[in-house]
């Protein structure tokens, strides 16, 4: 098995581009040593591998057992080097860092007044973008050589520095005060998830309002701004508060809109803020409203001034998609939806270096329930096998529950009755071992512990009390998620009536359409 340092190194030799590989090429090239160096001669190497296999660069014979790890590292610094220096990475932290080494070199030998030149352009730069930590790391810079060397301008420059010195580092404070609260906070919605009950959301409402009094968004930078949204955003999340949710979002991605030169700045921020906003409206039942949101964020990210590198690309990537598939539900389109997955496959591929394993499961899941919902209960079966049987990943327990619950559903209408009753019992057993089980998913259990007697023809009085069990909790702050999971309440209904289950959700879609044109949301 390989170490960490190994599987950076052939990653990120992997993530190159073409240019990008060969601007390193001629980098090393310009001095003539280092023509048929060693670093070089591995570069090569690894390149040309599908999978590190140390093994093979042994046998090459271009280094030792012993020098390999040192020879590694040379690598991966000369590779940082150079990307560094390529126009395509430059912005606006690599130029302001810049402009401090050179300043930095200048004031080494002496050259205060050059230096301090530099520096102030610096800091009007980095004060232009909002860069308030650059800016003030400049600013103790010019102190440094203003308080050490008499540069004659001193007299005219102490309340200025003063004054800049306090501004930016009350803002910076800020900064950090908000940056920390939203940590905190994301903390709470990726390990415990979202309030479920009236207990868990007194102690987040608590936690919020005590953390949040202090802050007024008219005193905000833009920076600040940002955060302050992203914080009323989990907020609102993990209260289940989705129209709030919405509210902020839209708040969010209004903040670069009235801003737009900051997109290429902070294009990250830019798309998270898009990708809750899209969430929002997904869960609000929104889909005009969704569609033209999606639209434009396709718009945008396809423009030639939107940046471009390989984690924007991912981001991009999972954005799209996962918000394409949830567009496909929306508006109860499944048979539509199967000629985006060839597509989806070819970004996972291009991109499984570069997203964490859960946006690759999650992906699965949304093309299983693709599958299922146009009845190819194979594919479904295929796809949740990818997840089932993936030991090596932790995806969140509520989804690998409602996987497992799929799967026993796609198996039993595949008619793949010779290990059924296996797959019942192992559903029971996951269920079993669940650390908090939702009510929804307490009923599903009870009746997975019977499913095994049923006769044949009792099975549409089993579905039906399954289904007069599982629609008390439809409207309920606190398990209505789960059926957004797995609509199994359309497929009971679908079962019951011996409709289509895609007629059932593109009939309860087609109420959402008419009643949305009936409603106003008010924000």
């Amino acid at each position: 098995m390989t170490n960490q340092l190994k599987d950076n190194l052939f990653v990120l030799i992997k993530s190159l581009t073409k240019s990008e590989k060969r601007q390193f090429k001629l980098y090393v090239g310009r001095i003539d040593s280092n023509e048929n160096s060693k670093f070089l001669k591995l570069f090569n190497l690894l390149d040309k591998m599908h999978f590190y296999k140390e093994n093979i660069i042994l046998k090459s014979k271009i280094v030792s057992k012993l020098q390999l790890s040192n020879l590694k590292a040379h690598l991966y610094k000369q590779i940082l080097i150079s990307l560094r220096l390529n126009p395509q990475h430059k912005n606006i932290k690599l130029h302001i860092r810049g402009q401090i080494d050179f300043a930095t070199i200048l004031y080494q030998k002496g050259l205060y007044k050059q230096s301090l030149k530099i520096l102030d352009k610096a800091k009007s730069f980095a004060l232009k973008y909002d860069e308030n930590a650059s800016a003030y790391e400049i600013v103790e810079f010019e102190k440094l050589i203003e308080s050490l060397y008499v540069t004659r301008s001193l007299s005219n420059r102490t309340n200025e520095l003063v004054s800049q010195t306090n501004k930016l580092r009350n803002q910076n404070q800020i900064y950090s005060d908000l940056s920390n609260i939203s940590l905190q906070l994301y903390e709470k919605l990726i390990k415990a998830g979202y309030a479920k009950s009236d207990e868990e959301s007194k102690q987040i409402n608590n936690f919020f309002k005590k953390k949040i009094k202090n802050f007024k968004i008219n005193n905000l930078g833009f920076r600040e701004t940002l955060i302050y949204y992203q914080i009323w955003v989990w907020y609102s999340l993990l209260t289940q508060d989705f129209l709030s949710s919405y509210k902020y979002a839209s708040k969010w991605i209004d903040t670069f809109n009235k801003s737009p030169e900051m997109i290429s700045i902070h294009p990250v921020f830019y798309l998270k803020g898009y990708n809750f906003l899209l969430e929002a409206l997904a869960l609000i039942k929104y889909p005009s409203k969704f569609k033209e949101s999606l639209k434009n964020l396709i718009s945008v990210v396809d423009d030639k001034s939107f940046p471009k590198n390989q984690n924007l690309n991912a981001l991009i990537f999972i954005y799209k998609y996962n918000n394409l598939f949830n567009l496909y539900v929306l508006e109860g389109d499944f048979k539509d939806s199967l000629s985006i997955i060839p597509e989806v496959l070819i970004g996972i591929d291009e991109n499984k270096n570069f997203i964490d394993h859960h946006h690759i499961m999650l992906l699965y899941y949304k093309i299983a329930c693709m599958y299922f919902t146009v009845d190819d209960f194979d594919n479904c079966i295929k796809y949740l096998g990818l997840i089932i049987n993936n030991k090596n990943i932790k995806m969140r327990e509520d989804l690998q529950c409602f996987t497992r619950i799929l799967n026993l559903i796609a198996h039993w209408e595949a008619g793949n009755d010779y290990n059924l009753d296996k797959i019942i019992r192992d559903t029971y057993n996951y269920l079993q071992k669940m650390n908090d089980l939702h009510e929804v998913q307490k009923t599903i259990l009870k009746y997975l512990n019977g499913l095994e007697n049923i006769y044949p023809g009792e099975i549409k009085g089993f579905l039906r009390n399954l289904h007069k069990e599982l629609i008390k909790f439809e409207d309920d702050p606190y398990e209505k998620r789960a059926f957004l999971y797995l609509d199994i309440l359309s497929w009971l209904e679908s079962k019951i009536s011996s409709k289509p289950l895609q007629i059932i959700i593109k009939e309860k879609a087609l109420q959402i359409n008419r009643k949305e044109k009936q409603t106003t949301i008010l924000i």
